[in-house]
């Protein structure tokens, strides 16, 4: 494998963990860290509490909730901590001492408190909480490398004064990550030590993994400064998957692409820029065997692994795919609705709903596009170009800071002092943003019965469930009309009604970005909600490429687009990686109809 000149592998101490968002390469990066200290002589543990996990795939073994050796490396061993049996386990824990005991209503409350993401985060924090202090297993280890380390606020929980326990009683808090504590107490001088381990320079580093977008790198800057906050300031940036200049000469995507990187780059973050950092090539493999991740950290664009699956077949998934065009004819024809879109962060679904209000704004039709996307630069050109089309910002941090005043005035007003501390942190939380954002959402909803509303980052299944299963708007305006005789709708309501909206995920062809946006059809399920269609953004194989990586990575996204248009999607659209940034109305319109020719020209243009 050779001895790669990287920074953050440079005297490596005993802790390493990788953090960043789901498809930037974290997992390769972290086995490919893991074999090089073990080729290096050293005994590794590799641990991945990524709920994508896809660690036993690279490796091309089962691996699972067991330490688990890896043949083909000396020294090598891995252990996956599965995050839904673990939050179950968890689950089962609190809720079984007080299930009979309490009237079934709260029983029911608290399971609901115990069911998102902030649940599953903490119940792995708790697995890999043991591996950081059980001494007889740090003894037969000289590093331990983490695939996905925990955030900020979970730490910052953690790190709190007070019994958690007692804040499950009924109506002192207003619910989103405080419930999952619960069950934390008996374990405090473990977290305690844990928390000094995450904190200590000399025992752990933090590796920050990005790419080179403006997106994914304000997104690893925001991380930085949650993490440096809580004292986690031994921090190192790695920004993954450049473009080499190389691919630039011959191949006009190939050339936008890599200015556009070297843009992102020269405008990175100023509180990134003092970081230690590294670099990592494009690849044109996939990262999925030994031989692959021992290429990962050297210069080797030229390894032709041959695809194991029919290129032919792979690129005509693409190519056979609806346009987003095809989607919007069909939204088009109800006149009106709500449209809303959904997906993890940097998959870009802030550009297909400006791209899929524009198309009906262009189609005659009246259009309002709602964003709290900090990119208001955007809407700002959308309103002035285009007749018929209205832009609005909801600004989260001014909602945020609303709702959190009124929980405060009315839940917190009775607390004692340490739980009115304990209600402060909860309403820190990523839960609490969603909940306020939402509402600002719901003031919207109303006008989906006579235009097209255009929805960008919407909250997630969880916060819908959480909203309806603590008794919000809906329970309560549903136990006021009971039996009055009187019609009534909720935001609930009509976003569980298909008739009123469609519900588009946005995701990128790509396996972890798959893996989370399948994760969030469920949840969406679960509370009631059935996604409508898919959007495979910014694909390769649906573009013309004359780039040999680039087109090889096109080949590679063929598994990835059938499992969309055959395990998960009723209806799928598959939008290719344009030239230029999709920025403006033209430039919209031109991605709706990227695959139908030369776009329309704009409606009153």
């Amino acid at each position: 494998m050779g001895t790669p000149k990287l920074k953050f592998l440079k005297d490596p101490p005993r802790f390493l963990f990788f953090t960043g968002k789901g498809g930037v390469g974290k997992t390769s990066i972290a086995c490919a860290t893991a074999i090089h200290l073990a080729e290096a002589g050293r005994r590794v543990l590799l641990v991945s509490t990524d709920p994508a996990s896809n660690v036993g795939q690279v490796f091309g073994m089962e691996i699972g909730n067991t330490v688990t050796p890896v043949a083909a490396v000396p020294r090598l061993s891995a252990l996956e901590i599965d995050p839904q049996a673990a939050a179950q386990g968890y689950r089962d824990r609190i809720v079984g001492p007080v299930r009979g005991v309490l009237p079934d209503a709260v029983v029911a409350g608290i399971e609901e408190q115990l069911s998102g993401a902030c649940t599953t985060e903490i119940a792995a924090f708790d697995e890999f909480t043991a591996l950081l202090t059980d001494f007889d297993l740090l003894d037969g280890y000289d590093h331990i490398v983490f695939d996905t380390a925990p955030t900020g606020h979970t730490i910052r929980l953690l790190q709190l004064p007070g019994a958690w326990s007692g804040f499950l009683e009924v109506g002192k808090g207003d619910a989103s990550c405080l419930g999952p504590l619960a069950g934390l107490d008996k374990q405090r001088e473990r977290y305690g030590a844990a928390v000094a381990a995450l904190a200590d320079p000399e025992r752990t580093r933090l590796v920050l993994v990005a790419r080179p977008q403006q997106g994914s790198l304000r997104e690893v800057a925001r991380t930085h400064a949650e993490l440096a906050a809580i004292g986690l300031q031994r921090q190192h940036l790695v920004i993954n998957g450049v473009l080499p200049a190389a691919e630039a000469a011959s191949d006009p995507l190939a050339a936008a692409i890599h200015e556009r990187e070297e843009q992102a780059l020269a405008d990175l973050p100023a509180s990134l820029r003092d970081l230690p950092r590294d670099q990592l090539p494009l690849k044109a493999f996939n990262l999925v065997g030994l031989g692959a991740l021992e290429r990962l950290f050297g210069d080797d664009r030229a390894a032709a692994d041959t695809p194991d699956f029919d290129a032919d077949a792979a690129t005509s998934q693409a190519e056979d795919s609806p346009a987003l065009s095809e989607l919007v004819d069909e939204i088009a024809t109800d006149q009106h609705g709500l449209v809303l879109l959904m997906g993890k962060g940097g998959v870009g679904k802030t550009t297909v709903a400006a791209a899929i209000a524009v198309a009906l704004a262009e189609r005659g039709l009246p259009v309002h596009l709602t964003t709290s996307d900090p990119a208001a630069h955007l809407s700002e050109t959308l309103s002035e170009e285009l007749d018929g089309l209205t832009v609005s910002r909801i600004d989260p941090q001014f909602e945020t800071e609303r709702y959190r005043r009124h929980v405060l005035e009315t839940k917190g007003h009775k607390l004692d002092a340490a739980g009115r501390a304990l209600l402060e942190e909860d309403l820190r939380s990523p839960c609490t943003e969603e909940i306020a954002v939402f509402q600002a959402f719901s003031r919207i909803i109303r006008e989906a019965g006579h235009k097209f509303v255009v929805m960008d980052t919407a909250p997630t299944g969880h916060t819908l469930l959480l909203l309806d299963a603590t008794g919000a708007y809906h329970r309560e305006v549903s136990r006021q009309m009971s039996g009055s005789g009187i019609g009534y709708t909720t935001p609930m309501m009509q976003l569980q009604d298909p008739a009123q909206t469609k519900v588009l995920i946005v995701t990128l062809p790509e396996t972890t970005p798959v893996l989370e946006a399948a994760r969030l059809q469920s949840d969406l399920q679960r509370a009631g909600i059935e996604p409508w269609a898919w959007v495979v953004n910014q694909s390769l194989a649906a573009a013309n490429t004359h780039s040999p990586l680039l087109h090889r990575r096109a080949l590679a996204e063929g598994p990835q687009i059938e499992r969309v248009l055959h395990q998960f999607a009723k209806r799928c659209a598959v939008v290719p990686v344009l030239a230029e940034e999709p920025v403006g109305a033209h430039r919209l319109l031109q991605l709706v109809d990227s695959r139908q020719g030369e776009p329309r020209e704009l409606a009153g243009a």
